[in-house]
């Protein structure tokens, strides 16, 4: 139900643009304004694996979360794996087929387990004795201990009810793994357990058709698994990668900020329109254009936020929450230019500690790296606003390398352009050209899929992602005004 903006305090915040986690989000307010993508349909089919890749902050488990829901509604029987589960299975072997067994063992205890819970067997049977003698056939097991629970006749809800009747009409059981890069420090042994793991849910597939995993991974994660174990190849028509345009990401912003209001948001009808007709609906919470300086003068506001985020709705949930929470200081219901203006530096360094706890793991000195990529005086004044080419990246990234070696974890650092691929993989580079009119198209790593490994050169230049300017330059704030392009629409 949406109401009125009297004051912008902490609670209203959190429900107009919605929390960071979507485990930390309440329920009832997620299923308002989940915005269902193409993406969502195609990783919630009814197929036997799909493995979402994403950066965190994408949505991954927000996705989940509303997917088990439509399952209890539609009276599926969905079973939720986090990490805390598998927290014991497949450490201690090196031996790749035996890893694959425990995982495949493991994982069917959890499922018949979950899954008989889930239909009212709180303390179920022996459950590793059942699986060896139905031999590994999961739903089998699950259907023969609940069918003499039906027939004493329990007093069923019409929810459980459903929920029974759907299972022996589709014998059918969706499973989901979500958070299993928890831990991840990029080590041959982590790599090795993920591609286990694969190996024994493909097996599980094979000997039970209607188990359909749902696993959510870390696109780093799952780039460096692909390009480490050449079994994953099998698995790699099943991955989603999940992705959003800009578009719909101010789309996803307007449905929260309509149903915030109690006005009903159609998917469908918000990615129809353009971006300025979208951003007519942000003008009750927030100042139509951005009253700045240099590039930033006088432009519409939603191409400031669009330029600043990495393609991640989280942070625009991150950099509308500070900015509303500058306009609560004020005693203001309407967040205006200078309540983003007083936030950006807070935005950027929270980007680009994010970046570093994210993939430390991966590159220990990544601080050092990213840090050394600071402009010097001399490259503010002569440089495009972080705009490299390959040579003047290569030759930057020899400068900070002279100052002490990268080592990737467990990896050797052949060149810079090991470093360059590495910075655009996280986002921290994006690729950039300059289209006819003065428009810039801008090109992450996750819309091409560079799987090889190897740093790209195709006629692009390359940028350092806005979002982290000002933690690289607070120094000198204005400057980044001056020289920054903003993103074009519809992007």
């Amino acid at each position: 139900m949406g109401r009125e903006i009297k004051e912008l305090d902490d609670e209203t915040i959190q429900e107009l643009f919605g929390a960071e986690a979507a485990e930390d989000e309440n329920l009832d307010r997620l299923k308002q304004y989940y915005f269902k993508s193409e993406i969502y349909k195609n990783i919630t089919s009814d197929l036997p694996l799909r493995i979402v890749v994403g950066h965190k902050g994408i949505g991954k488990s927000a996705l989940i979360t509303i997917a088990i829901h439509e399952d209890l509604e539609k009276g599926r029987v969905p079973v939720l794996i986090k990490p805390n589960d598998i927290s014991a299975l497949a450490l201690d072997s090196t031996d790749f087929l035996k890893i694959i067994n425990e995982w495949k063992v493991g994982l069917n205890e959890i499922i018949a387990r979950k899954a008989l819970q889930s239909l009212g067997v709180n303390d179920p049977p022996n459950i590793t004795s059942l699986l060896k003698r139905y031999g590994g056939k999961l739903v089998n097991l699950v259907l023969d201990t609940v069918r003499p629970m039906l027939e004493k006749g329990l007093n069923l809800s019409a929810s459980e009810d459903l929920l029974f009747k759907n299972l022996f009409s589709s014998q059918s059981i969706n499973v989901y793994l979500d958070d299993l890069d928890r831990g991840w420090q990029g080590k041959r042994e982590d790599i090795t357990r993920i591609s286990a793991l694969l190996n024994a849910v493909r097996d599980i597939n094979n000997e039970n058709k209607n188990i359909r995993f749902k696993i959510a991974l870390r696109s780093d994660v799952y780039f460096l698994v692909r390009t480490s174990d050449e079994s994953t190849d099998k698995t790699e028509g099943a991955v989603v990668w999940y992705s959003w345009t800009n578009h719909e990401i101010l789309a996803l912003l307007v449905k929260r900020v309509e149903t915030f209001f109690g006005r009903i948001a159609n998917e469908a009808t918000l990615i129809a329109k353009r971006q300025q007709q979208l951003a007519r609906h942000l003008d009750p919470i927030m100042e139509h254009r951005f009253k700045g300086r240099g590039k930033w003068a006088d432009v519409p506001m939603h191409q400031v936020l669009m330029s600043l985020i990495r393609k991640r709705p989280r942070d625009l949930v991150k950099l509308c929450t500070l900015a509303a929470k500058s306009a609560q200081k004020r005693k203001s219901t309407h967040i205006k230019t200078e309540d983003f203006q007083g936030i950006f530096e807070e935005y950027s360094q929270g980007r680009v500690q994010d970046t570093i706890n994210e993939y430390r793991s991966e590159l220990p000195a990544i601080e050092r790296l990213i840090m050394g990529m600071k402009p010097a005086k001399k490259e503010r004044q002569t440089a495009a606003g972080y705009v490299y080419s390959t040579d003047a990246l290569i030759k930057k990234l020899a400068a900070i390398s002279e100052q002490g070696k990268f080592t990737f974890q467990d990896k050797e650092i052949r060149s810079e352009r090991d470093l360059a691929h590495f910075l655009y993989k996280i986002n921290f580079l994006t690729a950039r050209k300059e289209l006819q009119g003065g428009e810039i198209l801008r090109k992450y790593f996750e819309e091409n899929r560079y799987l090889s490994g190897k740093f790209v050169d195709f006629g692009f230049m390359w940028e350092i992602h806005p979002a982290y300017r000002w933690a690289l330059q607070p120094d000198d704030l204005n400057s980044i005004f001056d020289s920054l392009a903003l993103t074009s629409d519809d992007s």
